[in-house]
């Protein structure tokens, strides 16, 4: 499938200004991965479509299924405007699969749950390629890098200035994929370029307390590996700043702008709960009779 390649702004309070200008190239490649499903649909004999926040991934003449946990779009005070524009593309789909729980003891907030949107959604629980394990501790600290740029890169020389001053053992994963992975080693801090899903996978269960942006994904991640975590936003990107903001409140998980971060900020960890993982239960056989 052909890349979005959505990238952020340097500033914060562009980052709307960018999604629009960018609106033409992102138009272009939904109409190309329509093409390629086509193709795919007509010469694979395929009967049944699950996309993954794609917008063109879907076909009329068969069962085609939308994932996302944003049925409301933040984007300030244009929300109204980008959750209705989200919700008539995925009105195209036979249904909405969210990876969240019903009720009101949920991860995605707002974002996942709107009484009054009449679609046909299902939702999941958290979807987590990990599975949480004993294991001895290896980390006091487990920084997990990721995100478009620059802001990764800016999240990157922010931290590793804060660290120097850090008295644990820490590992800074920094989310750049090469063809190659690179170690390197300090007095406490063992970096790596990027890590495969297992080593992150025993670097997260191995680790006390992690670092990272409030994705969504990475949220899943800690509630089934019931870790703690510091929450550090991309700027202007409203989701991450909305989830980041709710498990504060709720003494789950403490936040801060990613200009604003400093190191004694980890102190004051014990105060949260961490997150706790809810046990789900779906049937997949009724799940996947729409096929």
């Amino acid at each position: 499938m052909p890349s979005y390649n959505i990238t952020y702004s340097k500033k914060a309070n562009s980052f709307k200004f960018k999604l629009i200008k960018d609106s033409p190239s992102l138009l272009k490649t939904i109409k190309r991965e329509k093409k390629v499903t086509e193709s795919l649909v007509r010469t694979e004999n395929i009967s049944g479509i699950i996309s993954d926040n794609r917008f063109g991934v879907r076909d009329r003449h068969i069962p085609s299924v939308f994932i996302t946990h944003q049925l409301r779009v933040l984007s300030g005070n244009t929300t109204w405007l980008s959750s209705k524009l989200h919700q008539k593309i995925i009105s195209k789909f036979d249904e909405c699969w969210v990876p969240d729980h019903i009720g009101i003891k949920n991860l995605s907030g707002d974002l996942g749950h709107i009484k009054t949107y009449q679609s046909s959604v299902k939702y999941l629980g958290p979807l987590s390629r990990f599975n949480k394990q004993k294991k001895d501790k290896k980390y006091d600290l487990l920084v997990v890098l990721s995100g478009p740029e620059p802001q990764r890169t800016y999240l990157e020389i922010k931290l590793l200035k804060e660290l120097e001053s850090y008295n644990g053992n820490a590992c800074f994963v920094k989310g750049v994929i090469e063809k190659e992975q690179y170690k390197a080693e300090t007095n406490t801090i063992t970096s790596y370029n990027f890590m495969t899903s297992e080593e992150l996978e025993n670097a997260l269960n191995e680790s006390d307390l992690v670092i990272s942006r409030s994705g969504y994904t990475s949220i899943m991640d800690y509630a089934k590996l019931e870790k703690k975590a510091f929450l550090i936003p991309t700027p202007g990107q409203f989701e991450q700043e909305y989830l980041a903001k709710r498990f504060e409140k709720e003494q789950i998980a403490p936040t801060c702008k990613q200009k604003d971060f400093k190191i004694e900020m980890l102190n004051n960890i014990e105060n949260y709960t961490g997150f706790k993982y809810l046990q789900y239960d779906l049937n997949y056989k009724n799940l996947f009779r729409l096929f």
